[in-house]
């Protein structure tokens, strides 16, 4: 049947209203996405205090990166560790394992600092193009925990255009321009410079300035990646993240030791350790929901991990590791830490600043069998 001019006209114009109306509702949702905030819940009495990004990079003050650090202060003085979670918001491990943390842990003796949104821009979009999930959401026993499932970089409302090739700073190297608003392509960072550099500097000056000893920063890795369940050394902190490798071997639970690349910058663990006296690690876990191998994107593949095309894959042997569940990503995490700073203490825990004293670290095995939710902390206690 041939449709008549009008009838073309009147199809066209409803076809025109209902993208409009489809735009005007994502824009709604995106918006909401943007706006909402994650909550993490202080322990009165256990936090020391909340310090903001801007203190260390003053150009952070009034925008979405002034991001919270979590101090704890033990009891008596000793050495001091930095816990960077949510450098990567589609990497959900690294911010949940640092949320458990600031949730349980008390300290004894040493000073821990928990970042939980390292790059916040990074968690007010998402990931479109793969059709991502916004939100994931952790059971408790009082209800539910809700999450932001963002993106890997800066958002462009705060950092636009991307240049035609990225040059790291100092270093001069010439990187793929995606990585200009890669948190973990931008360190040291620069007090001048993009929004993504402001955010490295600040972290690299709060570990200057508060001489912090030990920096850890969690990530997570898709299966198919060649540097995963590993710890990620400078090569000053090469021995330590031996020692905490064979502490997890002994554990029952293998990890692998990589050494920074010394020419490929702006990495945490290779500009952190080569401008900071801190010894920077960085630790990888297995992710489906990052992977190229996967199926349909959804809220249970975050949680579980469990997707049939990386079931397959994973029986023809073509992964470097088997993806898991966010409890053993978490758990796998925590031990990490955990034998890191147990093997700082048997290397330099008779130097002036003695061992780090942590208590209540939930264990591998309790996080596996007990779930991460079960650690959480609920808004009315």
């Amino acid at each position: 049947m041939k449709l008549t001019r009008k009838t073309n006209i009147i199809i066209s114009s409803l076809l025109l209203l209902l993208t409009l109306l489809l735009t005007i509702i994502s824009g709604f949702d995106f918006k909401r996405f943007a706006d909402y905030e994650t909550e993490f819940i202080l322990r009165e009495n256990v936090i020391t205090r909340v310090e903001k990004f801007s203190q260390y990079s003053p150009k952070l003050a009034n925008t979405v990166g002034d991001s919270n650090i979590y101090v704890i202060e033990g009891e008596e003085l000793g050495p001091s560790v930095l816990i960077i979670g949510g450098t990567h918001p589609n990497e959900p491990a690294g911010q949940l394992t640092a949320t458990l943390l600031l949730e349980n842990i008390t300290v004894t003796k040493g000073t821990v600092y928990i970042i939980t949104e390292a790059n916040k821009s990074a968690f007010t979009h998402s990931q479109p193009q793969e059709a991502s999930t916004m939100y994931y959401h952790i059971a408790t026993a009082n209800g539910e925990r809700t999450f932001k499932f963002g993106s890997r970089a800066t958002n462009n409302t705060e950092q636009w255009p991307n240049p035609e090739i990225y040059v790291h700073r100092p270093s001069g190297q010439k990187l793929s321009n995606i990585d200009t608003r890669n948190l973990n392509r931008a360190y040291p960072g620069c007090e001048d410079g993009t929004y993504t550099e402001k955010v490295a500097y600040a972290i690299t000056q709060c570990i200057i300035k508060n001489h912090i000893d030990v920096t850890i920063d969690l990530h997570e890795a898709s299966p198919e990646y060649l540097t995963i369940n590993a710890i990620v050394a400078h090569q000053r902190a090469t021995s330590v993240a031996a020692k905490a490798a064979f502490k997890m071997d002994m554990e029952g639970v293998l990890i692998s030791v990589e050494a920074s690349p010394p020419n490929l910058h702006g990495l945490s663990h290779r500009e952190l350790g080569d401008f900071t006296d801190t010894l920077a690690f960085l630790c990888e876990t297995s992710n489906a929901s990052q992977g190229k191998i996967r199926g349909k994107f959804t809220e249970d593949l975050i949680i579980t991990g469990d997707d049939k095309f990386y079931q397959q894959a994973n029986k023809l042997g073509v992964l470097y590791a088997a993806p898991v569940d966010i409890n053993e990503r978490v758990a796998r995490h925590t031990l990490s830490i955990l034998s890191i700073l147990q093997a700082y203490n048997d290397i330099y825990g008779d130097g002036e600043l003695g061992k780090f004293i942590i208590n209540h670290v939930p264990d591998y095995e309790d996080i596996i069998n007990n779930g991460i939710g079960h650690y959480l902390l609920d808004s009315l206690l």
